[in-house]
């Protein structure tokens, strides 16, 4: 049975890489130190084989026992309202986080991957992104401690495989939605979603004109999971690369969940992307992997979700 470390796995993406790694017949090992992740994501996991929970700042000395034969990387401060509420820990879990975990990786002879971000191409000028961009970010603007926090991953994770041998794998996750986002999480699909089944105007940042591209979570660790067991070292985007503005998004949200709340706008945040869409080219050809949910199925398996967090 092989041992997989997952880092940030009480977390909203980390929890469902737990599921996954258990179903694929692992051992998991959920590390966190619950600065943003929930034990409500994981609670269905507690005392089930196989599956143990460690509470840890990860950016501290790490130890585990006994072999490991993967780590995910996916410890981070994740939206806006926490990394700009967050910066230092935010900063630190990218760099001290990423070399305690690689450090981990290379006296284990584990396989390590990195859950890196589309941040990494900031406020792009070129669209849809693809992984040879290098990016265009503010390293000083208020988004600079995600943004650089994850570039700088990246460039030690790439010099833990040349000058360590360790084998590594990065992913750069395209905004993400489904079960397990909080609902204070402050992006626009759980904002939307809380407000819209709350009876509360959407607030559209902008004129809402400003895309994204947005993946199920099913997609997305399904896209992960056959990028570690493959043989790609370099940067890989997984998401869904159907663009639409917020608008739009806000007009399906509001349609899903029935409301009758209004839209709103306000004013649009610095640095805040114009546009964001992966090319999934790489993804398509060397994992065999592209998104498979709808987005309005993915939206409704969502609401059905924020009900019951919200207990309407």
């Amino acid at each position: 049975m092989p041992r997989t470390l997952i880092t940030g796995g009480a977390g909203f993406l980390g929890s469902h890489l737990c599921d996954k790694m258990l179903n694929e017949g692992h051992e998991v090992i959920c590390m966190d130190n619950l600065i943003t992740g929930d034990m409500d994501n994981i609670a269905h996991l507690m005392g089930k084989d196989g599956f143990s929970f460690v509470k840890q700042d990860v950016t501290e000395y790490i130890y585990v026992a006994g072999p490991v034969d993967f780590i995910l990387h996916f410890a981070s401060p994740a939206s806006p309202i926490d990394y700009l509420k967050l910066p230092i820990q935010t900063l630190k879990v990218g760099s001290l986080g990423t070399h305690k975990t690689l450090g981990l990786a290379k006296a284990k002879g584990a396989r390590f991957l990195l859950a890196s971000t589309s941040e990494v191409y900031g406020d792009p000028e070129i669209h849809p992104q693809v992984e040879t961009y290098w990016g265009n970010v503010n390293p000083t603007g208020p988004r600079g401690v995600y943004d650089e926090a994850k570039r700088f991953a990246e460039a030690m994770t790439i010099a833990y495989r040349t000058y360590h041998g360790v084998e590594t794998r990065i992913v750069r996750i395209f905004n993400t939605y489904g079960e397990r986002m909080r609902v204070n999480d402050g992006r626009a699909i759980p904002a939307f979603m809380s407000q819209a089944l709350r009876g509360e105007d959407l607030t559209v940042f902008g004129d809402g004109k400003q895309t994204r591209s947005v993946c199920y979570v099913s997609d997305l660790v399904d896209g992960i999971f056959r990028l570690l067991l493959s043989d790609y070292h370099d940067p890989v985007n997984v998401g869904n690369p159907d663009e639409l503005n917020m608008l739009e998004l806000a007009e399906e949200v509001l349609a899903i969940t029935g409301s009758s709340s209004k839209i709103i706008h306000k004013e649009l945040p610095k640095d805040d992307p114009k546009v964001r869409q992966p090319d999934i080219t790489l993804a398509k050809t060397v994992l065999g992997w592209e998104p498979k949910v709808d987005r309005s199925e993915g939206l409704r398996r969502t609401a059905i979700y924020f009900r019951e967090k919200l207990g309407l």
